[in-house]
């Protein structure tokens, strides 16, 4: 496998020719045939911020590993394997290796919007001129790239532990394509298991289409909620996906509800219903679906259910993944794994959008082989921050659904609906009999022009119209605030953001927000942030107040703190998330709300940035900042003291109350990224988007933060084409579950 000098000379010259007006071609292509140039090249991009120590790191773990095994590595070799793992710290599972070679600078993004290092001098970004990955790699063809990695004893196909696999031209960081392939067994396992309802006569079949005549009442000629119902009820995997207001979490409540009914109906089971548990990937997204699957489960017709469900028989408790799942802390380990199975017959899992491979497949590693995995959620959604798109990928066909004509024929006869023929494929996969769409939205009236936007954006069809509809402040709930305005001052727009946050600027909105409503309930007019100072300040607390009724006043702050908020693309600049709560805190400031912007003070959010599993905190839990008066001094009189205080854990109610000295991952909060607000609703959102166009800015983004505003939507523009440009863009992760999974 060892590689002579001279057939590295002749790579060489294989990738360029000596010509003068190619002298940079020659120059890539001595520097890929030295591994001294290639590892120097490595750490330029590394001391510049464009790739991480940890990507050099590996490289040079794939150099020693040759060595030991008397080989002397490719320099091409090092460059892919430095690559791959850059792009798992990028969200994606793996690199194609003709996507690479097809346009590498946008499916690197290197060199990055935002350099991770200090910015470069003059001096420093010439001498990286040249250097670009699309210029290393201009010359460099697939079979070059396979013929190296496939020489290496540091890749293999997998069947033997390397620390890269090459599978076709996917190359992989081995733990990644374990996940991958772990992921794919579990779903593929589970479309396998023998269904008891396949037949509409049997009393299964019988009994979920009773079961789902009571729970369903609509008139529609399709209810798309009971098809996904039936469906996900037929298969041991199931994926129900839908955009905000869809009804997921009715549909999943009734599905529930069915699947006890025909488990209490079968003469097998004697009665024993099955053991169901809900899961979200963050706090917050657990206790959003805590709060409305309560109400959900209230409403049940359960006295008319066959089977003789139970009101304790649906859970209403939601808990996180990673405390399901018992994490365990500073490892990748959880409690529950193959030889230590959860206890569970169904898995819901809500927000699934947000779940990347790692933990995706801890889940199938933990869930019995009999156990059915329900997942929920937006498809459209921005993908999670760690590696995988896994929900995307499952539903890159459900807009089209592909139902085959014996699924077709087997929903009509349990729901008694006949499917559009467009739903109708005769070559539909095995996965595709699995995922159901929801196609309707209960939550926004089709005047509303957040819902009407979100589709614009999601279709990628903003129209000049659509524009200037949104900036003529057409819609009730949308406004675009310097839709119209200058875009060459961007002082000033940083300072309409400020303004907008401390008052939500209602008198923007048509009728400055007032009289509208909603579902028959009159919805008071917008806020931003001075809304929940001043429900605050106004507590009517003494120090003698009992901690039930500071409890009380925190959840009401608490509360109105999710009325507003800041959403950025960004986390650096004047536009990013760390320029804008800087900004916002000292306007705060300057109009007397707060009284200091640095530290600790009264009113400041936080919001916590990884997982505590000793204080019960994970990312994503945001909590407020108190001076309470429960610490006494020396001579006993009371003090006041600050503490955070955070909804309790999993949303089972009450408040915790926190010492900031044991607070230790945590940002202020008055902006947060759209990435991190996901799991999140909030009344009146503000999407501020920067004045120039970044890879980070895509239709995916977009769409999820209009999304996350549930009346009010508010846009600011550091430029006004970054608006429409951004939805031209979309995220493409690099991972190969569906085609794993339309091979099978």
């Amino acid at each position: 496998m060892s590689r002579t000098r001279n057939s590295e000379n002749q790579f060489a010259l294989d990738l360029g020719d000596s010509t003068p007006d190619q002298h940079g071609a020659v120059d890539n292509a001595e520097r890929l045939a030295s591994l001294a140039e290639t590892e120097a090249l490595l750490n330029q991009w590394q001391q510049a911020g464009w790739i991480r120590p940890l990507d050099v790191g590996f490289a040079r773990l794939i150099r020693q590993l040759g060595e030991e095994q008397g080989d002397r590595p490719q320099p091409l070799v090092l460059l892919l394997a430095a690559l791959t793992s850059h792009q798992v710290g990028r969200g994606h599972v793996c690199v194609d290796l003709t996507h690479l070679l097809a346009d590498a600078g946008n499916t690197l993004a290197l060199p990055p919007e935002e350099p991770a290092g200090p910015a470069l001098n003059d001096t420093e970004a010439t001498a990286l001129q040249g250097m670009h990955p699309q210029d290393l790699l201009a010359r460099v063809q697939l079979a070059d790239c396979l013929a190296a990695l496939r020489a290496s004893p540091a890749v293999s196909d997998g069947a033997v532990p390397t620390p890269l696999v090459l599978n076709g031209s996917r190359l992989y960081l081995r733990r990644f394509w374990r996940y991958e392939q772990r992921i794919a067994e579990g779903i593929r396992q589970r479309l396998a298991l023998p269904s008891p309802l396949a037949y509409p006569n049997a009393l299964p079949a019988q009994t979920l289409s009773r079961a789902l005549t009571i729970l369903f009442q609509s008139k529609e000629p399709v209810d798309y909620q009971k098809l996904a119902c039936a469906l996900a009820a037929r298969s041991g995997f199931a994926v129900i996906t839908g955009g905000p207001g869809t009804g997921k979490t009715t549909t999943v409540v009734n599905l529930l509800a069915a699947l006890q009914a025909v488990a209490g109906a079968d003469p097998a089971r004697a009665g024993r219903k099955v053991r169901i548990r809900l899961a979200a990937p963050t706090g917050k997204a657990a206790a959003r679906l805590n709060e409305s699957i309560g109400g959900a489960v209230q409403r049940l017709p359960l006295a008319e259910l066959p089977g003789a469900v139970q009101l304790d028989d649906i859970p209403t408790r939601v808990t996180t993944l990673h405390r399901l799942l018992g994490s365990r802390p500073d490892t990748r380990q959880f409690r529950h794994h193959r030889d230590n199975p959860l206890l569970v017959d169904i898995l819901v899992i809500d927000e699934a959008s947000m779940v990347d491979v790692d933990l995706m497949a801890s889940v199938f590693d933990a869930l019995p082989a009999s156990a059915r995995l329900i997942l929920l959620g937006d498809k459209d959604q921005l993908a999670s921050v760690d590696a995988g798109a896994v929900l995307g990928e499952l539903c890159q066909r459900a807009s089209d659904a592909h139902y085959t004509p014996e699924t077709a024929h087997w929903l009509g006869a349990i729901t008694g609906a006949e499917l559009p023929p467009n739903l109708v494929d005769d070559r539909g996969q095995a996965l595709d009999q699995a995922v159901a769409m929801l196609r309707k939205s209960y939550r926004f009236g089709e005047d509303s022009g957040i819902r009407q936007l979100a589709e614009a954006v999601n279709t990628s069809a903003l129209t000049g119209t659509m524009l200037a509809r949104i900036r003529d402040s057409e819609f009730d709930d949308v406004v675009w605030l310097n839709g119209h305005g200058p875009t060459s001052d961007p002082e000033k727009t940083l300072e309409q953001i400020c303004h907008h946050a401390i008052s939500g600027t209602p008198e923007r909105f048509r009728n400055k927000g007032q009289g509208r409503v909603v579902n028959g309930e009159t919805l008071p007019p917008p806020v931003g942030y001075r809304h929940y100072l001043e429900v605050m300040a106004n507590s009517g607390l003494r120090a003698d107040s009992p901690r039930e009724a500071w409890d009380t006043h925190a959840a009401a702050v608490l509360e109105a703190f999710s009325d507003f908020q800041v959403l950025c693309a960004l986390r650096r600049g004047p536009w990013g998330v760390e320029g804008l709560n800087q900004r916002i805190a000292q306007q705060l400031m300057t109009e007397k709300l707060i009284d200091r912007t640095e530290g600790w003070y009264p009113g400041r959010p936080v919001l916590i940035t990884g997982n505590d599993y000793n204080l019960g905190l994970m990312n994503g839990d945001i909590g407020i900042t108190f001076r309470v008066p429960w610490d006494t001094t020396d001579d006993g009189q009371p003090k006041d003291t600050l503490r955070v205080a955070f909804p309790s854990s999993d949303a089972e109610g009450g408040i915790r109350w926190i010492s900031p000295s044991r607070l230790q991952q945590l940002e202020t909060v008055y902006a947060m990224t759209v990435h991190k607000s996901q799991g999140s609703e909030f009344n009146h959102t503000c999407l501020v988007l920067p004045d120039r166009l970044s890879p980070v800015l895509t239709k995916e983004l977009v769409y999820t933060g209009i999304t996350r505003a549930r009346n009010w939507f508010s846009l600011i523009t550091g430029d006004t084409q970054v608006f429409r440009d951004s939805v031209e863009q979309q995220v493409i992760r690099a991972s190969g579950l569906a085609l794993r999974l339309g091979e099978s």
